[in-house]
């Protein structure tokens, strides 16, 4: 009884975070329409949503925005992928080893400060024109991020953990796997996220190094054309595609991570 209660009131809460979530999106819409119609801003400067709507259904049916999609995620899982492992392994010796905090560690916190935009004029020196140029903008953006996150994970390990596991005879690499790395997986997971986050600003700054048909590039394309509309479906594209991988990939970690340590409710 008590269980068919607390499903109900789960279920009711769930529905009505939904129903709160839709009114939000109409009434932006709606807010959206009447801005539009004001004629605060021209049409091609301002439009509304269903110009918005048109460009997004013309992108698709006419392949361009699919195939720019796919391109720009492949570029991103490809620089994402790279900067997530050397991340990692960074993050660990910054934690652990003294010496490398000390100073790989104070160069790493400077230059996570820089914009993603500074790495473009030394890629096209190093790399060209080039896909590799894009993918290295986009490395330099997420790994900083990446690596200062399993770094403070790895800092912030209860020392308990540590001298329990040693009193085991844990050591090495399988204190590094088994005890450092999952007590550090809250602060890593917001890391990765951070990273992914910079890792698709980065990627819309690479792509406008030259033309290739891509997400970056469409907006690049609308701006030149002062079609505010397609620049506003690529827009809708990127946000439904960080959603999504938000949503499949990063949700069930977190969900993972806190049932773990005892967080869901």
């Amino acid at each position: 009884m008590v269980k068919a209660t607390k499903v109900q009131l789960v279920g009711s809460s769930a529905l009505g975070k939904w129903l709160r979530r839709i009114v939000f999106y109409i009434l932006i819409l709606v807010v959206w329409q009447v801005v539009a119609l004001s004629g605060i801003w021209p049409s091609y400067a301002l439009p509304g949503p269903l110009a918005v709507l048109n460009a997004l259904i013309y992108g698709f049916q006419n392949g361009q925005f699919l195939q720019a999609a796919l391109v720009s995620l492949q570029r991103l899982a490809i620089g994402y992928s790279i900067s997530l492992v050397i991340g990692v392994v960074l993050g660990v010796l910054i934690g652990r080893v003294r010496i490398l905090e000390e100073t790989l560690g104070s160069l790493i916190l400077g230059l996570q400060a820089l914009p993603s935009v500074c790495w473009l004029p030394l890629a096209i020196l190093w790399l060209g024109l080039s896909e590799q140029a894009i993918i290295f903008v986009v490395v330099m953006g997420a790994l900083f991020s990446i690596t200062l996150g399993v770094d403070t994970g790895v800092k912030n390990t209860p020392p308990i953990y540590l001298q329990a596991a040693r009193n085991l005879g844990t050591r090495g690499v399988a204190l590094t796997t088994q005890v450092i790395l999952p007590s550090a997986m809250p602060a890593i997971l917001s890391g990765l996220k951070q990273g992914w986050t910079f890792a698709w600003r980065s990627l819309m700054a690479g792509e406008l190094l030259f033309f290739t048909l891509s997400l970056g590039n469409l907006l690049q394309t609308g701006r030149d054309l002062n079609d505010a509309s397609q620049v506003m479906a690529v827009m809708v594209v990127i946000v439904a595609i960080g959603v999504s991988i938000d949503s499949l990939i990063f949700a069930p970690i977190e969900r993972g991570v806190r049932e773990r340590w005892g967080l869901q409710g």
